[in-house]
């Protein structure tokens, strides 16, 4: 996965072999990685369950598709979408499946830790049916973004994060002061550190400004775009909740923190025996 990536990979079709590249999102290394926040859901998140639920198994499903390139190609012309496709008035179904689709383990497993992580909260903010409903209206959006940043484009797209960002998006404002753990990676050391999530979320969504202006994905890789209609989506979206429980009012009354009191998690030391030096 990218830098805080929870990425829609974007397939290449050649047009002479119709071979498929799904190593393209896969090409930067990890640097900082979200693991959990520290706010608690007040009822049980069956929505966000059920979304995971589904994508594991749409996932596992599409394992059985066959291995061939003609098989995968066949199957994402199918569900994947495909702008130029889109701007025709074909496959127009596939802005909603695509959504469901993943294109490796490690695209799977980090949208799924990105759903877990943001998803509980917003639930439990909405209800479980308007979340549902919050869910799939920035999933689309992310994927009318995409279109509209290159239209004429026959790469197929897949991914959950073009939702899940707008998820991001809807935290962000309702919860911008939310700590959140994430882990830094420095060559091959890892620390924890608790943060805020609006320093999270915006180091994020400014990322991908940065990479949607500047890098090239004719050839495939991470639609930027989807992420940043998705992320933009679920602002515009939570914005009018946000305003019926007083907007700024509702910030300052928690000091711009969740409504209840931080989830605590106990940090043991480990047991791995350590060996002391011997003075010379």
């Amino acid at each position: 996965m990218c830098w805080l990536q929870t990425e829609c990979i974007i397939y290449r079709l050649s047009s002479k072999t119709t071979n498929l590249d799904p190593s393209a999102a896969f090409r930067q290394t990890s640097r900082m990685f979200p693991i959990r926040d520290h706010n608690p859901s007040e009822r049980t998140p069956y929505v966000t369950y059920a979304l995971i639920f589904i994508n594991v198994a749409v996932f596992l499903l599409t394992l059985g598709t066959g291995t061939s390139d003609a098989a995968l190609s066949a199957f994402y012309y199918d569900w994947a979408t495909v702008p130029a496709l889109i701007m025709d008035g074909e496959q127009t179904h596939t802005i909603l499946t695509s959504m469901f689709l993943h294109g490796g383990w490690l695209h799977l497993g980090g949208n799924m830790l990105f759903l877990w992580i943001f998803g509980d909260n917003l639930e439990d903010s909405f209800g479980h049916i308007p979340f549902l409903i919050f869910y799939l209206l920035c999933g689309v959006a992310a994927d009318l973004g995409h279109i509209a940043s290159d239209p004429n484009s026959f790469i197929p797209t897949v991914g959950a994060s073009g939702a899940i960002a707008g998820v991001m998006g809807g935290y962000l404002l309702l919860f911008p002061k939310a700590r959140v753990d994430v882990i830094f990676f420095i060559f091959v050391f890892f620390k924890r550190f608790t943060i805020p999530a609006w320093i999270v979320l915006m180091v994020w969504f400014g990322l991908q400004i940065f990479n949607g202006i500047g890098v090239d994905t004719s050839n495939g890789g991470v639609a930027y775009w989807a992420h940043i209609g998705g992320f933009a989506a679920g602002l515009l979206l939570t914005l009018p909740y946000w305003l019926r429980r007083q907007g700024k009012q509702y910030w300052r009354k928690n000091n711009y923190h969740p409504p209840h009191p931080p989830a605590e998690y106990e940090i043991r030391k480990t047991t791995v025996p350590t060996v002391k030096r011997r003075r010379r």
